[in-house]
């Protein structure tokens, strides 16, 4: 018996390893594929900068190597973004043999909702956000101020916007999980809205850069997600378990 149960535990870490490698692989391929566009992926990724800068400024490189290395570090990111659904699908198929198959029903859904969600986060960045926070901030300030923002700083200040939208967005996801799985009701939350609320401004705080603007642009969204969350979540409340042995 014990050797059964050993015997099984590493077939189980043999196949994590491959379902890595392979998740790693994919970020690889697809970085291979993309990484001699990545001054042009840059300059698409900066446009919503680009386009508030006065005719006469442009963007600087403060280290000597920024010029590579930042569109080499956007282009991993990118490849990283793009190989989401690969490295879920690896994820979805190592869990899945452990599950019931009313839970790969319910589980589906949620795992597709959830990789549209995170790539409608990132968009909704890029094309609502920035235009906005970049567009106050390139307009503030002193008239004798030449503004020439730094490659890697605006690099580092959009990977963190993305980032912080699309995790953000998976709330509606994150709600029904938490009551498929009983650790919480849609009646318990919505009691707590007022709690939430404010714990929804804290993370804002967190996650974005140090600015009332952006802060406030992640916050309200959080909470429309929350809302739909509570509508979505209905579907998933916990029930008794009625499961069949196959």
């Amino acid at each position: 018996m014990a050797e059964e149960v050993k015997s099984g535990f590493v077939a189980h870490l043999i196949e994590l390893r491959d379902r890595l490698i392979k998740a790693l692989l994919s970020i690889f391929v697809i970085f291979i594929a993309i990484v001699y566009f990545a001054n042009d992926i840059y300059a698409f990724v900066a446009q919503p900068l680009v386009s508030h800068l006065p005719s006469t400024a442009t963007m600087i490189a403060t280290d000597v190597t920024a010029p590579f290395f930042a569109p080499f570090k956007l282009t991993l990111f990118v490849a990283l973004f793009a190989s989401i659904p690969w490295i879920l699908h690896q994820v979805w198929g190592f869990i899945a043999p452990g599950l019931y198959q009313h839970e790969k029903k319910m589980l589906m859904p949620i795992l597709a909702s959830s990789i549209i969600l995170f790539y409608s986060g990132i968009g909704f960045c890029y094309f609502v956000v920035l235009p906005i926070i970049l567009g106050f901030f390139t307009s503030t300030g002193p008239e004798m101020m030449t503004l020439a923002p730094d490659i890697s700083s605006y690099l580092g200040f959009v990977l963190k916007l993305f980032f912080a939208f699309g995790v953000a967005f998976e709330i509606p996801v994150a709600i029904m999980l938490l009551c498929w799985s009983g650790a919480t009701t849609t009646k318990s939350l919505k009691e707590k809205r007022p709690y939430i609320v404010v714990g929804v401004f804290v993370v804002a705080m967190f996650l974005t850069p140090p600015d009332v603007l952006s802060q406030t642009l992640l916050a309200f969204p959080m909470l429309l997600l929350f809302e739909l969350g509570l509508i979505l979540a209905r579907f998933y409340t916990a029930k008794p378990q009625k499961e069949s042995e196959e």
